[in-house]
């Protein structure tokens, strides 16, 4: 189902707003400005309905956040340490957005376009950008897709795929944050398994200081499901970033089948299911979520929402050495990234 909405973007056209449901009664709406995940409401067990998406109370507003609320993110998704990449022995500079470093791709990144809507049907939409040559300094012309579907059993797939003409690095995310409480509750009493044995240190500012760590002994052990309060704060590299904004090198990096992390609800009645051929998911707690314009009314809190980014491990163009696929993507190539967000409501009692 498609249908406009009478304000208009920053491009002076009205906003396209999509929305998909399923025989279930689940409903996920998105809209071609970022091609922006904005809703997505689960029928529980009780036949009550959960929103279990942080957003804004309209599409317009959404241009007064700087969360990356629900947006499709690239060209290069997290952080590029100091604006700057040496590929062939070429240093290639790109346009700084937050401090020296460039993130998630650069000032006008790709959440601040408008997609045109490629194809579009009864469980899946299709959006598509094409990015021109120099675009936030990034070499070549590159096109790229996202495509959001809804299964009969409660997935939301997002899948990204890109072209270059000039060999450049790729990475698009989902920065869709989560609150599986359908309120506006800290999501510290959330319940978080990530099935990762390696985490990325990084700086006050996001950029790796020190190579993958292990999980085991510290507080970024979520092998385990275990609340993401009980060690929050516990430590140094947390304390750099208010909280848990770290990526996490997967186990299952590469295969789809096997789940990458879950999340119940702080009531355990909706657990959420990741899965994902990434190589790493970005864990943030939501530190700088306050001040957010919220759907209902108001702002909402740090903390208030969670995200679960796939995506490759941040500044990868300068550590070819991790174990992860290139990020550089070659023309002929093809990038391909799929995570599915699985819903599961669970009885009461």
């Amino acid at each position: 189902m498609l249908r406009e909405t009478p304000q208009l973007a920053p491009d002076g056209q009205p906003y396209r707003i999509i929305t998909l449901r399923n025989s279930a009664g689940m409903l996920i709406t998105m809209m071609d400005w970022g091609a922006t995940l904005m809703s997505c409401r689960v029928p529980m067990k009780d036949d009550s309905v959960r929103e279990t998406l942080p957003g804004c109370p309209s599409p317009e507003v959404y241009q007064q956040q700087s969360a990356f609320l629900g947006a499709s993110v690239g060209r290069y998704a997290n952080r590029i340490a100091n604006s700057q990449y040496v590929y062939n022995g070429e240093t290639v500079t790109l346009t700084p957005s937050q401090g020296a470093h460039q993130l998630h791709g650069g000032p006008q990144g790709f959440d601040k376009r408008r997609w045109r809507i490629a194809l579009l049907n009864t469980d899946e939409v299709i959006f598509r950008l094409d990015s021109p040559d120099g675009d936030q300094g990034f070499p070549g012309n590159c096109q790229a897709t996202a495509r959001y579907s809804l299964t009969e059993d409660n997935r939301v797939a997002i899948e990204f795929r890109a072209t270059v003409d000039q060999p450049c690095p790729v990475n698009l995310t989902s920065h869709a944050y989560f609150n599986l409480d359908g309120a506006r509750n800290d999501i510290r009493q959330h319940r978080l398994q990530l099935f990762a044995d390696r985490y990325l240190p990084v700086d006050e500012n996001g950029i790796p200081c020190r190579d993958l760590s292990a999980v085991a002994g510290t507080s970024f052990d979520f092998r385990e499901p275990k609340r993401i309060s009980q060690d929050f704060l516990s430590d140094d590299d947390q304390r750099k970033t208010k909280g848990y904004d770290h990526a996490f090198l997967l186990n299952t990096r590469g295969d789809i089948k096997r789940p990458a992390a879950r999340v119940w609800s702080s009531d355990d009645l909706l657990e959420m299911t990741v899965y994902t051929t990434a190589p790493a998911l970005q864990f943030y707690s939501g530190n700088y979520l306050g001040g957010t314009p919220a759907r209902e009314q108001g702002s909402y809190q740090d903390w208030q929402g969670l995200a679960l980014e796939s995506e490759f491990l941040p500044d990868s163009p300068n550590h070819p050495e991790w174990p992860q696929p290139d990020c550089i993507l070659q023309p002929g190539q093809s990038y391909y990234s799929l995570t599915e967000y699985q819903f599961t409501p669970r009885q009461p009692g």
